[in-house]
């Protein structure tokens, strides 16, 4: 029976699918049909439905927070459909800090491994002890350590390996309880007051300036990873583009700001049908509404093209875009 996706993924395409589960129960895990295609989902907020889906979505739906006192940290056990900002805002309520530079990440606790979620200079894999799954190949639970885990920047092996083999169920986050602030970026090099809810207001308040909420301007926020690049290469663009943002990647990499090169591109307010690259943040696509997923597809092709033709680079696209029947990947042809 179709069941709209409208509402069900924050960049509210009209697209619909023929089956729609909602998982609350573990029990659920072991009677669900996972014949293929079958599409897991939180809360929508990293997803985007380019046409409607020939197959299934389900829905991850657990709850549940732990709290564990060690001896030189906090453990914390989360079932995977609770919602990630909610989390923080939890911890820092129990005075729990750590992840106040994650706050107002939209998406589930259970996403977050996936993607390996980060912002202002820290990323979940750094407090992520175990994740939990469930293997829809042999029926059974397992876990993975950090390690296991294989985490890169957004990258895991739920990516590879894992993908449409787990189903993740709850993830354990280990906060020490020496706490250490990450103010490397922006605004929180400023702060005059170093407190864990210090850093989260600022991260909330700057969050708000530069990323439209999706639940008033249907968006799937930061729409291109930032891309990763060779010394060597930043080396030559810094002779052209002396002011191009750029940070240490390892020893022989940089990370450059992927937003300031779709904006410096002169892409801000570009537009196809209703979809837009936002007027104050160019890393974020905004859907007015009246747009196909065609309509999509064309500008991530024309701001790849455009900022490939103008520093070298082919931007990827951060956001998993789902097809009829899988997940698809845009990459436009250089021109």
């Amino acid at each position: 029976m179709a069941h709209s996706l409208h509402s069900l993924h924050t960049f509210a395409l009209n697209s619909q699918c023929q089956n729609f589960v909602e998982i609350t129960q573990l029990e659920q895990l072991k009677t669900q049909s996972f014949s293929a295609p079958f599409c897991l989902l939180g809360e929508g907020s990293n997803t985007v439905f380019l046409n409607d889906y020939m197959g299934t979505v389900i829905k991850i739906a657990l709850k549940g927070i732990k709290i564990t006192e060690r001896e030189s940290d906090t453990l914390i056990s989360i079932a995977a459909g609770e919602n990630w900002h909610q989390l923080v805002s939890y911890l820092l309520e129990k005075n729990i800090p750590g992840l106040e530079n994650l706050a107002l990440i939209p998406g589930t606790v259970g996403a977050s491994p996936v993607q390996n979620i980060g912002a202002y200079g820290v990323e979940i894999a750094k407090f992520i002890e175990l994740v939990e799954y469930f293997d829809i190949t042999t029926n059974t639970m397992h876990s993975l350590n950090n390690e296991q885990c294989e985490f890169a920047y957004r990258d895991s092996i739920f990516k590879h390996a894992l993908k449409n083999k787990a189903v993740i169920t709850q993830i354990h986050l280990a906060l020490p309880k020496k706490w250490q602030p990450v103010l490397s970026y922006g605004p929180l090099q400023q702060l005059k007051v170093v407190t864990p809810q210090a850093v989260f207001d600022q991260v909330i308040q700057t969050r708000n300036s530069k990323l439209p909420n999706p639940y008033t301007l249907a968006n799937a926020g930061s729409f291109f990873k930032n891309p990763i690049i060779t010394n060597q290469q930043l080396a030559e663009l810094l002779k052209q583009f002396a002011d191009l943002p750029h940070y240490e990647y390892g020893q022989s990499h940089h990370k450059v700001a992927a937003g300031w090169l779709i904006d410096q591109s002169g892409l801000k307010g570009h537009r196809e049908a209703g979809i837009e690259v936002h007027q104050q943040q160019a890393l974020v696509l905004v859907n007015h509404g009246n747009s196909e997923g065609s309509d999509l597809i064309k500008i991530i092709k024309h701001i790849q093209q455009v900022v490939y033709t103008r520093y070298n680079i082919m931007l990827e696209h951060e956001v998993r875009l789902m097809d009829a029947r899988s997940e698809c990947h845009i990459n436009a042809e250089p021109k």
